[in-house]
């Protein structure tokens, strides 16, 4: 008999995976994204009949795709007996050990400290222990986050979370694989890695939860969680009510008369272009978040929740992946699309706003005053800043639009794509900016004085 086949499905723009694993015959999927499409077409791929579905834990960063799933392929859905959730499935606890097929055996492990009611799925072939899928437990180089329930909580989940590490640790052999939820680029994760892959025993010799003594684990992990986005709090009580397969069809279409009463009506009009396509000719009043970064986090983080949402696209693919990417966090059906060119999506001249680097930033600065603005979070700011900027995270900027000083705004973040986001908001508020799309690392060597302890 060959290995059994496990493969990850990578929602990189969230930061997760999810997994399928089959035998050549039946299959089983753990943590399915919202999207499930994507996992249909693998089982069709690999010609295998899909008869079991598990939640680690009610996610509380995406919309989970199981109940869809189970539904769709007659599969069982496996989620806690402990989980209050409004859906019929099949309820699992600590110890349980499910066949699957003739070869494949998934024990259910309590690993509780990202959620109280958190599993781990051990898989076997036979006496052989494959890995284990940790969720949000054990993650490449860190461990879920503890915090996500409420700051009430947060203090018996992290030693939970260092009680299941070790748990996993001691009842693994240290050749088993890990194959964590989160830990890619989510904000689910408590710090983040770069590891593609990772076994027990490498987690043993690299992972803090496992090589430091509890206290120094707890104290370090609390002190470097930074805030989440705020669409977090609406994935758990969609889980827990059971989300349905989504609606992928295109929205209706808007001409631009349609576009400008939308703006005009205080609903969102998103531009999914590049930022420098965005910043050289944009309708007035549209909102960036580009395709090409953090697009579903950080809008789905900064949209007030219910606003009618439109969207803008060189093509229908552009506009298809942003809905993909949307339904992912229960944003389920767009008002309207528009695709082609500015031109065609403004009754009116084009904005625009021009676009800099830090280095011309030093050089402005020896001439004439302006405004700083630093987009990054507080904890970022704080470690390096810029002498004399402002700080205003982006996820508090359209409340706090007021608080910017007055002036020329030059905008930064550490990268370019939340100060892209930023500039579109200050645009769209009337204010004179400068986008500086570069690299934070280049702002000490082209003269700007940071401080902070890491500048």
């Amino acid at each position: 008999m060959g290995e059994l086949t496990v493969i990850p499905v990578e929602t990189p723009t969230l930061g997760d995976r999810s997994y399928l694993v089959h035998d050549g015959e039946v299959a089983l999927v753990v943590d399915p994204q919202r999207d499930i499409d994507r996992i249909l077409t693998l089982l069709d791929d690999h010609g295998v009949r899909l008869t079991h579905v598990f939640e680690t834990h009610i996610h509380n960063d995406y919309v989970t795709g199981g109940l869809a799933l189970a539904q769709r392929t007659g599969a069982q859905y496996l989620v806690n007996g402990e989980d209050d959730v409004s859906f019929v499935r099949t309820p699992v606890a600590d110890g349980h050990v499910v066949e699957v097929g003739g070869r494949m055996r998934i024990t259910a492990l309590a690993t509780p400290g990202h959620t109280f009611t958190h599993l781990s799925y051990v898989l076997t072939d036979g006496d052989e222990h494959v890995g284990v899928f940790s969720g949000g437990s054990l993650l490449f180089g860190a461990t879920g986050r503890p915090d996500l329930l409420g700051p009430e909580h947060t203090h018996d989940l992290v030693h939970h979370q260092h009680a299941s590490a070790h748990r996993l640790a001691e009842l693994l052999p240290d050749e088993a694989e890990v194959y964590p939820t989160h830990g890619f680029g989510s904000f689910c994760s408590a710090t983040q890695s770069d590891a593609t892959s990772s076994t027990i025993g490498r987690e043993k010799q690299a992972n803090p939860v496992l090589t430091q003594d509890e206290e120094t684990y707890v104290e370090e992990l609390l002190a470097g969680l930074g805030p989440w986005p705020a669409y977090y709090a609406h994935m758990a009580p969609a889980n827990s009510a059971g989300p349905s397969e989504p609606d992928l069809s295109p929205p209706a279409v808007a001409d631009a008369a349609e576009l400008r009463r939308r703006i005009e009506a205080g609903e969102w009009v998103v531009d999914l272009r590049t930022r420098t396509a965005f910043a050289a000719g944009h309708a007035p009043g549209t909102l960036n978040f580009g395709l090409d970064g953090g697009f579903a986090t950080y809008l789905g983080w900064l949209i007030t929740w219910g606003t009618p949402l439109t969207l803008l696209g060189e093509s229908a693919e552009d506009v298809a992946a942003a809905q993909r990417e949307l339904v992912r966090i229960g944003i389920d059906r767009p008002a309207a699309h528009a695709t082609g060119t500015p031109e065609d999506w403004s009754d009116r001249g084009l904005s625009s706003f021009p676009t800099a680097t830090f280095a011309d930033l030093a050089q402005v600065r020896h001439h004439r005053e302006v405004v700083v603005l630093d987009v990054r979070r507080a904890d970022e700011h704080d470690a390096a800043r810029i002498d004399g900027a402002v700080n205003i995270p982006l996820h508090e900027l359209m409340e706090r639009l007021a608080d910017v000083p007055p002036g020329e705004v030059w905008v930064h973040c550490a990268g370019g794509y939340r100060a892209s986001v930023a500039a579109s908001m200050l645009d769209a508020a009337g204010r004179s900016l400068v986008a500086v799309d570069d690299s934070f690392d280049n702002a000490e060597k082209v003269g700007l004085h940071l401080v902070g302890p890491e500048a």
